[in-house]
């Protein structure tokens, strides 16, 4: 299995590059370094920060620099990471009404009933591979080939917290109120950031995510 390259990224950070494919085999190389680096941390290591093929370690530049970090990477015992064993959320979505302002394009976009799109997305067996792009913002990969479409031409505002929305291969639930080009087809109570509690975010990078489904009037109880 080909090694990692390690990258200098700015004056503080090293990015262990793993390739450029998504899915398991390489993201648990991501997950297994950064387990390592949590129980054998180099001198000045701040945090790091999981993606689907990368690791980002980011270190105090007062302490150490780009070739210690990166002699420390190379030093590691980095045991593999058993993804089989991550912890699995069930998050309820209502497809109904307001909640689902997209998924009827959706099915006509892709010549299936909504019925089958719902039906297709709660089939999906997702993964949780990183947060990005605003705060709580975990992208799950995992979305069948049957419901995988480009993102719209054009952002549209307003969309609710929790707002459950797929884009390509991924799937995501928003946390924030923002523009966003991706398709909405569902609404969860669920909320994965929670920023004044101890541990902000519902998910672990790794974990798996199943959706089920629920009514509008459950969505509102």
């Amino acid at each position: 299995m080909t090694a990692p390259t390690f990258r200098p990224v700015g004056s503080g950070a090293v990015l262990a590059d793993f390739g450029g494919a998504i899915d398991d085999d390489i993201f648990a190389r991501v997950i297994a370094l950064d387990r390592a680096l949590s129980a054998q941390p180099p001198v000045g290591l701040l945090e790091t920060t999981p993606a689907y093929t990368s690791l980002l370690i980011v270190f105090d530049p007062l302490l150490t620099d780009h070739t210690a970090v990166a002699q420390h990477l190379q030093s590691l015992d980095v045991p593999p990471a058993d993804l089989a064993a991550a912890t699995t959320h069930a998050i309820p979505v209502c497809y109904e009404g307001n909640a689902a302002p997209d998924i009827d394009a959706v099915a006509a976009t892709l010549g299936l009933s909504t019925e089958a799109v719902i039906a297709a997305h709660l089939a999906g067996d997702y993964r949780v591979f990183m947060y990005g792009f605003a705060p709580g913002y975990a992208y799950l990969g995992g979305v069948p080939d049957a419901l995988q479409l480009p993102r719209k031409a054009t952002a549209v505002r307003g969309h609710k917290i929790g707002s459950v929305m797929v884009a390509g291969p991924q799937c995501l639930i928003t946390t924030l109120e923002m523009p966003t080009g991706w398709w909405v087809i569902g609404q969860t109570p669920a909320r994965v950031l929670d920023a004044g509690s101890e541990k902000p975010f519902l998910f672990e990078p790794g974990d798996r995510v199943r959706f089920t489904r629920i009514s509008e009037a459950a969505l509102h109880g």
